[in-house]
């Protein structure tokens, strides 16, 4: 086996000497590696104990460290942010921005809402028709939505409203100005000329009289007439009254089942969008921008990493024999501590992005205007006199 060196004490940083060379580049980083490998040889142990790593090492460690830093940092914006991003463009670097939070997403998911009442959202409703045939009271529109050419081969339709209904109140009620709309008035609406009577005495009557008259016509209709009005059940129409003449035009209005199942947002175009947690542009954090606070996290998170490739290459060798014993490494200890304190260097991170959270931000000013306000109480109240 070649006799390899290992860690002198001493190391001189160049560009290159990290696997992917994030910050190769950045004077901070540059100046930070030859002490964060020194720091982290002192701590196991050198120059008492040898520490059978190279510089190289000590670098690799200390970049993962400064990326998985910047990884937890981002992952945590994208939860916070990521309905309000969803949908942007995903050309512009987001490291240094302050996301602005927006409705686009909520607004987004109420769509559906719109859709179902035909109000909004991105479901189009499409207005058709169909002859209807003397005595014929019902209409299969199943075997309509499969003979029309409007639709793709196994499409099927829902029908959201169909226009059979009796003809308004209004064009059977007079001009309110002309009276009661009562008496030789009626002459006039039997030529079908009601609702062009001109004002003949000037009387205009209350809103209210007009909504009660309009109320009372199709009352009477519902009750005396047989009224216009129709069932649909699984697209099958029944129509009330039973058509009396034929090619009696009705027209209805539906979607189609392929656009309201469509997961595929026609308002969002372009291969620029953010379309999930993987494409939201952050990028690897700058270096030199990190405060001592994140700074000192990514020096102990080093040591942990290194402490763990060391235990994995004295774990090559359990002993090792010297004259008239044997010593044992201590491989197993080293892994047990790097992953433990992996695990709460990670844990410590994540709380302290939990407790700067907007929620929990709201939460400590609300609380602090509370605290503030019952300090405020025991000041004493002068009384003013006049």
């Amino acid at each position: 086996m070649a006799n390899i060196p290992i860690y002198p004490g001493s190391s001189s940083f160049f560009p290159g000497d990290t696997p992917f060379g994030f910050y190769d580049y950045d004077y901070q980083f540059q100046t930070d590696a030859d002490k964060v490998a020194l720091f982290c040889a002192r701590r196991l142990g050198y120059p008492i104990e040898n520490i059978e790593l190279q510089d190289i090492n000590f670098y690799t460690a200390f970049e993962e460290a400064v990326t998985t830093y910047g990884n937890e940092i981002y992952a945590y914006k994208v939860r916070q942010d990521y309905l309000s991003m969803e949908g942007a463009s995903n050309t512009t670097n987001l490291n240094s921005v302050v996301i602005q939070p927006n409705f686009a997403g909520i607004v987004r998911l109420s769509r559906q809402y719109g859709e179902e009442a035909g109000v909004g959202g991105t479901v189009p409703y499409y207005t058709a028709s169909f002859h209807t045939r003397a005595n014929q009271q019902d209409y299969d529109m199943n075997a309509w939505a499969q003979a029309s050419a409007s639709l793709a081969p196994g499409d099927t339709i829902e029908i959201k409203r169909v226009f059979y209904e009796s003809p308004p109140a209004i064009v059977r009620y007079f001009d309110p100005y002309a009276g009661t709309g009562t008496g030789m008035m009626n002459l006039l609406d039997t030529f079908g000329w009601g609702n062009y009577s001109p004002a003949i005495n000037f009387l205009l009557m209350p809103i209210n009289y007009d909504l009660q008259k309009i109320q009372a016509i199709e009352f009477n209709d519902q009750i005396r007439k047989s009224n216009y009005s129709f069932e649909l059940v699984n697209n099958q129409l029944r129509l009330f009254p039973i058509p009396t003449v034929d090619d009696g035009k009705m027209f209805f209005e539906y979607i189609k089942n392929s656009d309201r199942n469509s997961v595929i947002d026609p308002t969002v175009t372009g291969s620029t969008a953010i379309t999930n947690v993987s494409n939201v542009p952050y990028a690897n954090p700058n270096y030199t921008q990190i405060n001592s606070i994140g700074r000192q996290w990514i020096f102990e998170y080093t040591l942990t990493l290194v402490k763990e490739m060391l235990g994995y290459v004295r774990g090559k060798y359990s002993t090792i024999p010297i004259p008239g014993a044997e010593v044992t490494l201590n491989s197993a200890d080293l892994i047990t501590a790097a992953t433990a304190e992996k695990a709460s260097l990670l844990e410590r991170l994540r709380l302290h992005l939990e407790d700067t959270s907007r929620d929990k931000q709201l939460e400590r000013r609300a609380l602090e205007a509370d605290y503030k306000q019952k300090e405020l109480n025991q000041v004493p109240q002068l009384i003013f006199i006049g």
